[in-house]
């Protein structure tokens, strides 16, 4: 018998709550196609709007995913775990191995796009930089596709200055990537702070994505500092929120 709290809850919450169980249990797995709207409506007794509501909340949650004109399927990706603080170590970079080795384990994760260009830093990182709004930093824009998925889409920032003529203005900067290269140009980066919000995803980010509607994105500013406190990278990172798992394993001191 349902208790009196479970009965308040909405109706299109107790449907979710069904398929969310149903999903759990291993009677739709990864991949499988998820009652539509219409056999909901017969199931539960409700209206379309309703079916529609119970459907979005396991989309906004990340289990299922809408492919047009064929309906609502399991999620099968696996989440991305990225451990933010053992992936910045020295000893992931320093030994030539890219930061992203320390999240992807033995998947295949491919930068499908990038561009690397100099322009004007602009008013939004300058103060981060330390540098003027009209000064020119290199910037590198790149897209992550793991699986065949996108699921994060990356725009460094780094001083002209600094990398002028160096191998950070290449596509590919060489193993350990930039902060490889920052060290050989005597910058190694040493401390890093990153600031993390939730958000809806611009028109272009959905669609660099491929987001299902409603899915959130989670943005991801890190700077890095070299010795003396000075910033030596901004790197502006948006993620598909129900493509990662942020973990942060750290001593209390």
């Amino acid at each position: 018998m349902a208790s009196q709290g479970s009965t308040r809850r909405p109706k299109y919450q107790r449907i979710a709550d069904a398929l969310k169980a149903a999903i759990r249990s291993g009677e739709y797995g990864p991949g499988d196609r998820l009652p539509g709207e219409n056999d909901l409506m017969a199931t539960y007794d409700v209206a379309r709007m309703t079916a529609r509501q119970a459907l979005g909340v396991l989309q906004n949650e990340g289990l299922v995913e809408a492919r047009k004109g064929a309906g609502v399927f399991v999620r099968a990706f696996k989440p991305l775990r990225r451990r933010g603080i053992e992936r910045l170590a020295q000893e992931q970079w320093g030994a030539g191995r890219s930061i992203w080795s320390a999240d992807t384990e033995d998947r295949e994760l491919v930068v499908d796009q990038i561009d690397v260009r100099e322009q004007q830093v602009g008013d939004r990182f300058a103060d981060v930089l330390g540098i003027a709004a009209e000064e020119r930093v290199w910037a590198r824009s790149r897209r992550f596709v793991l699986d065949g998925k996108p699921v994060l889409v990356a725009t460094s920032y780094l001083p002209s200055t600094l990398v002028a003529d160096s191998a950070i203005t290449r596509a590919d900067p060489g193993p350990g990537g930039i902060y490889a290269r920052l060290t050989d140009l005597g910058y190694a980066p040493v401390h890093f702070r990153e600031e993390i919000r939730c958000r809806m995803p611009s028109a272009d980010e959905a669609e660099r994505l491929l987001l299902s509607l409603g899915t959130p994105v989670i943005q991801i500013v890190r700077t890095a500092f070299a010795e003396g406190g000075r910033a030596v990278e901004v790197n502006d990172m948006t993620l598909d929120s129900a493509s990662y798992v942020l973990e942060y394993d750290f001593d209390a001191h």
